[in-house]
């Protein structure tokens, strides 16, 4: 894995931290990996419809 430093704003992270509290995930950089997978699966589905 590469590692890519990125800004958020604060409320980002508290929800991300209010989730990580509630035990959703384990830590920041899982959150934000499964956000982004998710990400990439909904917009590459939406994709293809346009294309069909």
């Amino acid at each position: 894995m590469k590692i890519v430093p990125i800004h958020l704003p604060v409320r980002y992270l508290d929800g991300l931290d209010s989730l990580i509290t509630m035990g959703a995930y384990p830590n920041r950089s899982e959150a934000i990996r499964m956000a982004i997978r998710y990400m990439l699966k909904s917009e590459s589905r939406e994709f293809t419809k346009k294309r069909e």
